[in-house]
């Protein structure tokens, strides 16, 4: 790991600090790169996950695509998670804190607005970033392609009874534009793209490749810092007028985030998953697919909604949260690996 990435949550921070201090001096500036997007996706932040993920599809052998089934323990583990566990775990703890411990501290009437919110937020797997999370923390490249592409399959089909289900209603409005626009930016063009580049690259030789990979890895960084600085810049105004809202449906986030990830590796061990397969597992279990979540909110209850900001908190928290979760699973590493005895144990380790 070089230096860089060694201080990577200290720049995370920093980065925070700035987005939230541009975002307050120069909301004009921030204001017109927010409304660069098309269905709800914003380019700019498009562009910049192309630069984080291109590199890692890059690694990518999709010849090796077939290995992946000697993961199946690690497939079915995520699939639990972000499907039978996460929705509803996150509407458990959205009533319990929002609708109950919390509700004298949050604006009158806005309660079953933020927990629509925060259910639409959990409902959907995440997509592009997942790449990022996993190669931080060596995972197995194949098995998150893979993974992500089943996930992205799903969601076509479950989101909106899922969602419907547990809000109540009838009928959903899924914002299918930005679904497909999203996964087509972030997984088709960038998996293409990538293929490509990466056959032209090694008919010059492996070495060829892995010159490329070096200069492109801190970019990717660079990239993912960027991408921070926006994201917390669009929201600068709302954190600094309402703090205490922003905190408060933070804690539900924090702790579903954790609790997922944590049931994901834990599971993962139990069944005696490869560690290099339980670490993304426990990623891709525990983050969100923040773009169709915020589309979808401001589809179904307005740009101002309780709904609309609680998801816009989700996408605040997301990359602080998910490096602690990338530090957490590389630290544990040998105590996972003591106790990952199934067979499946000894496939893929690194």
């Amino acid at each position: 790991m070089s230096r860089f990435e060694r201080y990577l949550s200290l720049w995370v921070a920093l980065c925070i600090v700035a987005g939230i201090a541009l975002g307050h001096l120069l909301p004009g500036l921030f204001s017109a790169v927010a409304s660069a997007e098309v269905a709800k996706v914003n380019l700019p932040v498009a562009a910049l996950i192309w630069l984080m993920i291109v590199p890692m599809l890059l690694k990518i052998d999709f010849g090796a695509l077939a290995q992946v089934k000697e993961h199946w323990r690690g497939v079915m583990v995520t699939l639990f998670i972000n499907w039978a566990v996460k929705p509803f775990s996150m509407a458990l703890l959205g009533s319990l804190f929002i609708g109950t411990l919390f509700a004298g501290l949050l604006p009158a009437g806005q309660g079953p607005s933020y927990i629509a919110g925060l259910i639409l937020l959990a409902a959907a797997p995440c997509t592009a970033m997942v790449f990022v999370w996993s190669n931080l923390c060596q995972g197995e490249p194949h098995f998150t392609l893979s993974q992500v592409a089943l996930n992205d399959l799903i969601m076509v089909f479950a989101f909106a009874p899922l969602v419907g289900l547990l809000l109540g209603v009838a009928s959903i409005a899924v914002p299918w534009a930005t679904l497909a626009l999203s996964v087509a930016l972030y997984i088709v063009v960038p998996v293409v793209v990538a293929q490509a580049w990466r056959k032209a690259l090694l008919a010059g030789g492996e070495t060829r490749l892995k010159r490329v990979l070096s200069v492109l890895q801190p970019l990717s960084l660079v990239a993912l810092l960027t991408t921070l600085v926006l994201l917390f810049g669009f929201q600068g105004e709302q954190i600094l007028a309402q703090p205490l809202v922003i905190a408060l449906l933070a804690v539900p986030i924090l702790i579903q985030v954790y609790l997922n990830a944590g049931l994901a590796y834990l599971l993962s061990r139990r069944l005696g998953v490869a560690w290099c397969v339980a670490a993304p597992a426990a990623l891709i279990g525990a983050s969100n697919f923040f773009e169709l979540a915020v589309a979808a909110a401001i589809s179904l209850f307005g740009l101002n909604s309780g709904a609309a900001l609680a998801t816009v908190v989700g996408v605040l928290v997301e990359v602080p949260v998910m490096l602690s979760v990338v530090r957490f699973v590389k630290a544990s590493r040998p105590w996972y690996e003591r106790g990952a005895v199934a067979p499946a144990a000894s496939h893929g380790s690194k």
